[in-house]
């Protein structure tokens, strides 16, 4: 199999390359990846040169900025973007998509697909651990995209006068918390502009650093792997601290996987290799130019010495634009991960807002928006530097592109049937760089590094817990749950007493016969006329049809089973569900049934199979998830809840 052959299983639903339908819609789709995939990617240039100069630890001495330092780095600039977008990501990540859509949870979905319990092994537990903290790792990223991207740009202060240093921080606290006040009200305005945005942002990093490579055309020699090669021998275990830095010019990487369902491979791929690498180049380069040229004099800030005079207030202006489009696309990211961790059953319920009607995936999570402005404000107020927070950057990165490459194996094991060896060999390769990358960070750890590590432990734990702890409970549920068939032979034996209306009973088992339906027929003597069993299942693709939306099975005596299912890129809605019976023939009006729904209060007991602590945090999740009339829009004053007591 070529490395351009897609297995025909896992070709895209949507929003394929092949289905542009002519130039200027390619186009189009090309300069919306542009603003919204290569935002993050497109502003480090602000610190990743720079930062390879700087200390790593206490005591250890400064990179000197000499000719062959200079061009070692810029040979490993280049080759990193090589190898890992322009390979590993462009050519093989983006074919492990999942009916279209990418991402690490939807890259979890696709290698370790829901089994039953009793069905587990210790591969698919590995893999779903992988996968889960890789997401808790991006989450991390997500904290830390906004605080240094902003903090980054608003630097450039310093150089015109250092009289400014003090108001760096509050500047870049109000950008912050601007930006995520905005997030209610949709971003289909950034949306619209991030492309063009981004496009003069492109352009002007590739205008800064052209001037400087015609005046030292020297630094194109960094090409030449060979460099590279004799950086890491001149330079010993230093040069291999250093990778920590380098790997700066690859943040971002998974935003072009993630939001592959948005615009399409051959988008991504174009806006990369037509706009995005070469201005990279063009600056990364530009800057080392510089440093030949000045050496010393430059090194603290290279990205704004290359503007220098009356260029620098624009240049900051454009830059600071440029670093809010970025963050904008890593929380809506964020965003959108929420939604499929709530869908898969990772996470508890949140409020999920569309806010849009017409464009497809603008959401908003304002639970998600005030922990991620509260860490990024958080992180701009403990570090203060953007120096400072890039130790912190090379861990989440680092961390989530290893994970990336151990679950594409199983990709291409499982789901490509490619040969052991053929796998082993191309994984080998993108884990030496990934694993070179990740370990060089490992010193920072002090430094800033424990916050990644912290924050995608805690996001992990909730995540794993959540889904442990609805294990357990539908376990128990299901114990006391009575066969659905049990109870129509009951009642077909005797009829209870029925009256006028329409009651559903939501459920979790559509084999039996909901807990909250027994008590109340146990309290109230009687059934409705008609009982409808509504069964929400998430499927682990992203998105069901409207046509293929429910499934009504008629099991007698006025007894109905409705199964509605919906994609992990879905949010469930009672009103859509109604409509989509409407279709198949059953007519109802959410504002004339009775819901009827479960109240579970949890009691912890000593009972084996979740830690003490987990049932702690579990209850406490479970008391703090949006309610379930909430969750599916049910209409309050339609909504009966019956309580129930569950030992844990």
């Amino acid at each position: 199999m070529s490395a351009d052959e897609t297995p025909p299983a896992n070709e895209p639903a949507v929003n394929t390359g092949g289905q542009h339908a002519n130039w200027q819609s390619l186009v189009a789709m090309s300069l919306g990846a542009l603003g919204i995939v290569y935002g993050d990617i497109g502003t480090s240039p602000l610190y990743a040169f720079r930062e390879c100069f700087v200390p790593h630890s206490k005591g250890e001495a400064p990179l000197a900025p000499t000719p062959e330092n200079v061009l070692g780095l810029l040979s490993l600039f280049f080759w990193s973007m090589t190898l890992v977008v322009g390979i590993k990501y462009l050519t093989f990540v983006l074919r492990a998509d999942n009916h279209g859509e990418g991402g690490i949870l939807a890259l979890l979905a696709l290698v370790a697909p829901r089994e039953k319990p009793e069905r587990r092994t210790w591969g698919r537990v590995g893999l779903i651990s992988l996968g889960l903290f890789g997401a808790a790792l991006l989450a991390s990223d997500g904290m830390i995209t906004p605080a240094i991207s902003v903090l980054s740009a608003v630097e450039g202060l310093e150089l015109a006068t250092t009289k400014l240093h003090h108001f760096i921080v509050p500047i870049t606290v109000v950008i912050l918390v601007g930006l995520f006040l905005v997030q209610k009200h949709g971003t289909a305005g950034i949306a619209v502009i991030a492309g063009p945005v981004m496009l003069v942002w492109f352009t002007t990093i590739a205008a800064l650093g052209l001037p400087w490579i015609i005046h030292e055309p020297r630094v194109l020699m960094g090409i030449n792997p060979w460099y590279a090669v004799s950086f890491f021998s001149h330079n010993g275990f230093h040069s291999f601290l250093v990778l920590g830095a380098v790997v700066l010019c690859l943040t971002g990487t998974e935003a072009l996987y993630a939001d592959m369902g948005h615009f399409g491979k051959r988008p991504i791929r174009m806006a990369w290799f037509s706009v995005a690498f070469p201005a990279l180049l063009l600056n990364y380069f530009g800057q080392g130019a510089i440093v030949l040229a000045r050496g010393q004099a430059v090194i603290h800030n290279p990205f704004y010495s290359l503007a220098g005079g009356w260029l620098l207030y624009p240049t900051m202006l454009i830059a600071t634009v440029a670093t809010v489009i970025a963050s904008q696309a890593l929380i809506s990211g964020a965003f959108s991960m929420a939604q499929q961790a709530v869908q898969l059953g990772y996470s508890p319920r949140l409020s999920i807002i569309h806010t849009s009607h017409e464009t497809r995936g603008q959401i908003y999570v304002p639970e998600i928006n005030k922990g991620l402005m509260v860490a990024c404000i958080a992180l701009v107020l403990a570090f203060r530097r953007s120096g400072n927070l890039a130790a912190a950057y090379g861990i989440a990165v680092t961390g989530t592109m290893t994970i990336t490459s151990l679950l594409l194996f199983a990709v291409m094991r499982r789901r490509w049937g490619w040969s052991l060896w053929r796998t082993a060999s191309l994984i080998a390769l993108f884990l030496i760089i990934d694993l070179s990358f990740l370990f060089a960070n490992f010193p920072k750890i002090w430094h800033g590094g424990w916050f990644p590590i912290a924050a995608g432990a805690l996001v992990y734990t909730i995540m794993s817990t959540w889904k442990a702890g609805r294990a357990q409970l539908y376990q128990t549920l299901r114990q006391a749950t009575l066969p659905l068939e049990k109870l129509l032979s009951s009642i077909e034996r005797e009829p209870p007493h029925r009256v006028p209306g329409v009651a559903v009973f939501m459920t979790s088992n559509p084999q039996g016969a909901p807990v909250v339906l027994m008590h109340h027929f146990k309290h109230n003597k009687v059934f409705h006329e008609q009982v409808i069993l509504l069964y929400v299942n998430s499927e682990e693709r992203p998105e069901v049809p409207f046509e293929q939306r429910v499934t009504i099975r008629d099991k007698g005596q006025g007894f109905f089973q409705v199964s509605a299912r919906y994609g992990f890129m879905q949010t469930p809605n009672i009103h859509d569900i109604f409509r989509a019976c409407a279709k198949k023939g059953m007519k109802l009006n959410a504002r004339e049934v009775s819901f009827y729904l479960g109240r579970e209060t949890l009691i912890i007991t000593k009972k084996p199979g979740m830690a003490h602590w987990r049932k702690v945090l579990f209850m406490f999740l479970s008391r703090n998830a949006r309610t379930a009339t909430a969750f599916f829009d049910l209409p309050p004053n339609r909504v009966i809840e019956l309580g129930a007591q569950i030992q844990l």
